[in-house]
């Protein structure tokens, strides 16, 4: 071995000390020496450039605050969901509106073949990488530095999440750092479902059918395709996964809504297809299911018939909006130790929370659950479109929004509601004819006069209360005038020429009539009857202290909704007591978690005795022949125990018809939307306005009957309370029925609180009384008063009685029981003082047979008499009759003047009649006598009588057993037709 060794050592010097061997050890070692130099450098280089890109990174993420695991799970649960509104049994009404509609998740309610989908698409190393795929990234870096045509993206899911949630969609390196380093951070924290769950919620997905913009999965799987995510097929979810890469480019639908054409729609099917031959590359489907869903008609599941809540339910949409937010506002408030009344009373801190109640009310997913019935809106919705006697459409001038004149139709609007009395739920409404021409919300936002409608709970319901009055207690219909504000109050009744006189109040009510309700308003003002109003729920009753004038009766400087109208009749129907009208039952947030619901809290305004005997006389509108709502009453297919009221307001502006039984209350109000114009224009083309509500409120019943009979059209009647008694009185003075009273036909007998009000005291009103007429007008009679111009002398009224009947404003005490009056029996006369003098003459003329003559100018004249020359009387009319008379026979005559004394005017004129003369008669011829007859005596003619010449002498006062009875003017009688 030490020889093998040596020989070997030998060798290599041998072969080492040659000059080629000397020149390649050289090069050799020069070449070593730059390997191991040059893998220093790239060491050092590498090191320097990873130092760089280190801190370059660090530099780019500086700013970005270390954000804790739930800081970061806020933000990432943090996205929209759109909340969601609904009818009554949880029937489906739509979205509130949005710019964005969403509806959230969970990751077990997606279809596996649509999570798979997105893997493929979106992120293949989803369920093995930590939030990045640094060769992803590299991959895009290249990209962008070398200026690539071909951009595939390096974002893995949780980065897409973190630029949707946390970050911004803004193109930097900065954003992107932070995107990488976030996307780290959250993978700790979060499981990959989580990660998973939270991307299929946020994303967007184009848009629906309605052109509405969509995010999140299950929106648009419903929007789509009408299915939820966990119904997804194959080619459906490849449709779907494909859609974010380019949202608006891959959605099937148009901005405006609406499929688009086949050129539009290939982009997105064949985005879909690429998604399909991903998914079988990474073995998520096979090379079948592959095929056959490439070759899947998708088309004809694309939904067509989505609409929009606002573009199908408009008025809906924005009342529940408005409504959903105020009540989130108290929500929000108590949520951050603020009691809900503070709102109220800080404007500022009103207006704050007002957009946060708003924004969360569209953005945080709550469930809406109104108590609108959708069967009874759509009823009521086609009745309101099928009506056609609404009134002449004008066209008006406007302003619009660039400051141009242009010009707007105008048509008659409409507002409803109806209410289900025990609980306050609006069961529907009727917002307006047509939104697009007009968006105001006739039934909730539009505050109009009440007209009459406002007399039962401001008149008649305070003074049942208070004890001034029962059902069929008497009020005054007679006119008068009285200073208001500085100038002459002089009110009639709808029918100008209308004075019934004394009247049952029930009857008053019934027909409208405006003197009655002034009058007893008068009575009762300084209690402040107002209030009731008020606690009713009028929000333009602030002050109650304001409305002492005399119109307010009438509804004057009063305003209200519909839907507070409604309200105030339906606490009639409740037996007094209030409940808060509502649309919303309850509201659940996205968890399910109720966190509002409405509680019924009665209030009481009217004593169950005095709301029911109001009642009772409302009922009287819908059933009494003069009852202003008779006419709709007639109209139903149905019968129920209606009650209610008619209004028209001045110049017929507004006409309301509000009915309620014992089950629900309802309202209709026709009226321009501009109040000067008016309903009674073009009378000659359009229906009368109260014949228009009437006809609409029939149809609209008719229409709800249809939907819910037993609750439209209920069997039960409103019941009597204990304490509501039936009563006699005498009827023309409200007191106990006296003997006087019963002798005379004049006991009535009604309604009454008994804890209030019953009558007790005696009546003293009667006395026999007698009277003339001067100038129309009933006067007291006087002893030498000429019996033929008295009458009555039954029954009579005292002064005392008078006065308080017209109290406090006065008026024609002879015209409270006229001659169609049920109490027209009853005298009520005026007193004068005689002045003392003969009455003025009177001139004469006579044209044939008869006579006529001027009025006498003395102010106390009570009738007329006619003399034959001679003396002798001929006739005495009244001063009421007229001033003419049917002479019996040729003569002459006079006329004069009889005044309340008995004194007489000096002669007229005489005035003749002219005997007529005879004519000669002509010669018979004779005619012989026939067998058997005797021819009858000649005859002497008779000889016209010379007419005596008129002596003028002073007539002498005639005496006549049977006086004439004057004849009383009639009342017109009323139309049917409502009090301003």
């Amino acid at each position: 071995m030490k020889k093998y060794l040596n020989q070997a050592e030998a060798a290599y010097n041998k072969w080492t000390a040659t000059k080629w061997y000397r020149r390649l050890n050289i090069t050799t070692g020069v070449f070593w020496n730059l390997a191991v130099l040059l893998a220093i450098i790239l060491v050092t280089g590498g090191v320097f450039a990873a130092s760089v890109g280190a801190g370059y990174f660090a530099s780019l993420v500086d700013e970005e605050k270390l954000r804790s695991p739930d800081e970061m799970r806020t933000e990432i649960y943090s996205y929209e969901e759109t909340s969601e509104m609904f009818f009554d049994n949880e029937v489906y009404i739509g979205k509130v509106s949005t710019d964005l509609e969403r509806k959230e998740t969970s990751l077990d309610k997606v279809s596996k073949v649509a999570v798979d989908a997105v893997l493929a698409t979106e992120d293949e190393y989803f369920n093995d990488h930590d939030g990045i795929v640094p060769k992803a990234i590299m991959r895009g870096l290249f990209q962008d530095v070398s200026n690539s045509d071909s951009q595939t993206g390096g974002s893995t899911l949780t980065q897409q999440l973190i630029k949707n949630q946390i970050l911004t969609n803004e193109v930097s390196y900065e954003r992107k750092a932070k995107e990488i380093l976030l996307a780290l951070r959250l993978e700790k924290f979060m499981t990959k479902d989580e990660i998973m769950e939270a991307y299929l919620n946020i994303i967007p997905y184009g848009r629906n059918s309605s052109g509405a913009n969509i995010a999140g999965i299950e929106t648009a799987a419903n929007g789509l395709f009408n299915v939820s995510a966990s119904e997804l097929n194959l080619p459906q979810a490849a449709f779907i996964a494909g859609i974010p890469k380019a949202p608006f480019r891959y959605t099937p639908y148009s901005s405006g809504g609406g499929l688009k054409e086949a050129e539009g729609l290939q982009p997105g099917i064949d985005r879909m297809k690429t998604v399909l031959y991903r998914m079988k590359e990474t073995n998520y489907i096979t090379e079948a299911e592959y095929n056959e869903a490439v070759a899947y008609d998708i088309v004809k599941d694309f939904r067509l018939d989505e609409q929009r809540s606002y573009e199908k339910y408009p008025f809906i949409t924005v009342e529940l909006e408005k409504r959903a937010a105020r009540i989130i506002m108290d929500v929000l408030a108590e949520q951050n130790g603020i009691d809900p009344k503070e709102l109220e009373e800080n404007n500022k801190l009103y207006e704050e929370y007002a957009i946060l109640a708003d924004r969360a009310v569209r953005s945080n997913g709550y469930r809406i659950h109104s108590s609108l019935n959708k069967e009874m809106y759509d009823a009521q919705e086609k009745a309101k479109n099928a009506y056609q006697s609404y009134g002449t459409t004008l066209t008006v001038p406007v302003t619009n929004e660039d400051g141009e004149e242009e010009m707007k139709p105008l048509p008659v609007q409409v507002g409803s509601m109806t209410i289900e009395n025990k609980t306050g739920r609006i069961l529907s409404f009727v917002g307006g004819r047509d939104h697009e021409i007009e968006k105001l919300n006739h039934a909730t936002q539009a505050f109009r006069s009440l007209g009459s409608t406002v007399k039962p709970l401001l008149v008649y319901g305070p003074a049942l209360e208070y004890g001034n009055i029962g059902a069929g207690s008497p009020v005054v219909d007679v006119k008068f005038s009285v200073m208001d504000g500085g100038k002459m109050y002089e009110p009639a009744n709808f029918v100008p020429t209308s004075e019934q006189g004394i009247m049952p109040a029930r009857d008053a009510l019934a027909q409208s009539q405006n003197l009655p309700a002034l009058r007893l308003y008068a009575q009762i003002k300084e209690k402040l009857p107002a209030t009731y109003l008020a606690k009713s729920g009028f929000s333009t009753v602030e002050d109650p202290e304001k409305y002492g004038y005399p119109s307010a009766a009438l509804g004057g400087g009063i305003e209200g909704s519909v839907e507070e109208l409604t309200s105030g009749y339906a606490t009639l129907a409740n037996g007094g007591k209030r409940i808060e009208p509502h649309m919303i039952d309850r509201i659940e947030d996205a968890d399910g978690n109720i966190v509002f619901e409405r509680k019924v809290e009665p209030s009481e305004i009217y004593s169950p005795q005095s709301a029911y005997i109001l009642t009772d006389m409302l009922r009287d509108v819908f059933n009494n022949d003069r009852g202003t709502a008779n006419r709709a009453n007639g109209l139903l297919k149905f019968n129920s125990d209606f009650a209610g009221k008619t209004g028209t307001t001045q110049d017929t502006r507004d006409v309301w018809l509000v009915g309620y039984n014992p089950n629900i209350t309802m309202t209709v109000w026709l009226g321009y939307d501009k109040e000067k114009y008016s309903l009674d224009n073009f009378k000659n083309s359009n229906l009368m306005p109260s014949v228009r509500v009437n006809q609409l409120w029939a149809s609209m019943a008719n229409s709800s009957y249809d939907v819910n009979p037993e609750l439209i059209g209920t069997k039960e009647t409103f019941k009597a309370p204990k304490g509501v008694v039936t009563r006699s009185f005498c009827g023309i003075s409200g007191l106990a029925p006296g003997g006087a009273c019963s002798a005379a036909g004049l006991v009535e007998s009604d309604l009454f609180n008994a804890n209030v009000m019953v009558p007790s005291k005696p009546d003293d009103s009667l006395t026999s009384g007698t009277y003339t007429t001067i100038n129309g007008s009933r006067v007291a009679a006087l002893p030498s008063t000429p019996s033929e111009f008295v009458s009555g002398g039954g029954t009579g009224v005292s002064k005392d009685f008078v006065e308080r009947m017209l109290a406090p404003y006065g008026g024609d005490g002879s015209k409270l029981f006229p001659g169609n009056s049920r109490f027209s029996s009853v005298v009520s006369a005026t007193s004068i003082t005689p002045n003392g003098v003969a009455p003025s003459g009177v001139s004469a003329s006579i044209d044939g047979r008869t006579i006529t003559w001027s009025d006498s100018s003395s102010n106390d004249v009570v009738g007329y008499r006619i003399y034959r020359s001679g003396g002798s009387s001929i006739a005495s009319i009244s001063e009421a009759r007229g001033n003419s008379y049917q002479l019996p026979s040729p003569g002459s005559y006079i006329v004069v003047a009889v005044d309340i004394t008995g004194k007489q005017s000096g002669p007229s004129n005489a005035v003749s009649i002219a005997e007529p003369k005879p004519k000669p008669e002509k010669p018979e011829e004779p005619t012989p006598p026939s067998s058997g007859t005797t021819p009858p005596p000649e005859e002497e003619p008779d000889k016209p009588a010379e007419p005596d010449e008129p002596e003028p002498e002073e007539p002498e006062e005639p005496e006549t057993d049977e006086p004439e009875e004057p004849e009383e003017p009639e009342e017109p009688e009323d139309p049917e037709a409502d009090a301003a």
